[in-house]
């Protein structure tokens, strides 16, 4: 099939666009790939939510792995606000633009939770940016039903932007990339993922994920993100020197809770000390 030089321009303009403001990942997927898969229930999928939708353009930015590492900290809370920040008005930027080139466009920001309380009632996105990435080529889902890319496993965030242009489609990948290690779900602290035998995604108890990320709001060091620390896959870890550190990730729980200043965790646990309180905030007693 021919790409009409028109439509490959414009999605020429729209790599660069985000390239120019460093974005790590960009990916391009059809709307129909939802019906075709089925996967998504149809209130989410992209033209329930913007009938006019086309194409969805998913956009990636990585979250670096030594800070990840950190988690819970401080350090780590600042990088994802950041990064969230960075792509949620990248999302905007971009739909402005192409509206302008007048292609009707809605961006969707990556969260989109405003309390606690608004995910203990409802604990789901009304868009998920997981199904959009895999849709759009960059991945495909692990046990701990995170987008893995090649280039960073896990780590990173995504945001994307719905819009009436007919932009050519990126191919899916081919291979799935979760090895099932099962080392996301050896490592959660809330024994949050289920390995299953019978696919790669594994069982997900949200409920649990919730709890900890209360846990972790109320100390001002959120989010968790163990499961995405931990993961083997990604170019990230060459370039990090970061390969071949399984042990490491399994023993530190144990490890820290015997000795607090175990040597090989120092250039972790140094961090979390620092800039988040070590304990939640006790409830004041009511005078008496």
């Amino acid at each position: 099939m021919t790409i009409p030089l028109k439509d490959q321009a414009l999605k020429d303009d729209v790599i660069r666009f985000c390239r120019d403001r460093n974005t790590d990942l960009v990916g391009f997927a059809p709307v129909e790939r939802w019906d075709e898969y089925g996967e998504v229930p149809p209130d989410f999928r992209p033209r329930a939510i913007f009938p006019q939708a086309r194409t969805v353009i998913v956009i990636g930015m990585s979250m670096p792995l030594p800070v990840v590492e950190t988690t819970p900290s401080a350090l780590h809370q600042e990088l994802y606000t950041t990064t969230n920040r960075q792509l949620d008005d990248l999302a905007v930027e971009l739909t402005r633009y192409l509206n302008r080139m007048g292609h009707a466009s809605f961006p969707f920001t990556r969260d989109t939770y405003t309390t606690m309380r608004a995910l203990r009632e409802n604990n789901l996105a009304a868009f998920g940016h997981v199904p959009a990435a895999k849709y759009a080529g960059l991945g495909t889902i692990g046990m701990n039903q995170c987008i893995l890319t090649p280039e960073f496993g896990p780590r990173v965030r995504f945001v994307s932007v719905l819009t009436a242009a007919e932009i050519p489609p990126d191919p899916m990948q081919g291979k799935e990339l979760c090895i099932h290690c099962k080392l996301c779900a050896e490592c959660c602290p809330k024994n949050a993922i289920k390995p299953r035998e019978d696919r790669v995604v594994g069982d997900y108890d949200k409920t649990a994920c919730l709890e900890m990320h209360e846990e972790l709001v109320k100390r001002r060091c959120y989010p968790c993100g163990i499961c995405t620390k931990v993961c083997p896959i990604g170019k990230d870890r060459l370039l990090y020197k970061s390969k071949g550190i399984r042990k490491k990730y399994g023993k530190e729980q144990e490890t820290l809770a015997a000795n607090p200043d175990a040597p090989e965790y120092k250039s972790w646990t140094h961090i979390r000390k620092y800039g988040a309180p070590q304990k939640p905030r006790e409830k004041s007693k009511d005078k008496e």
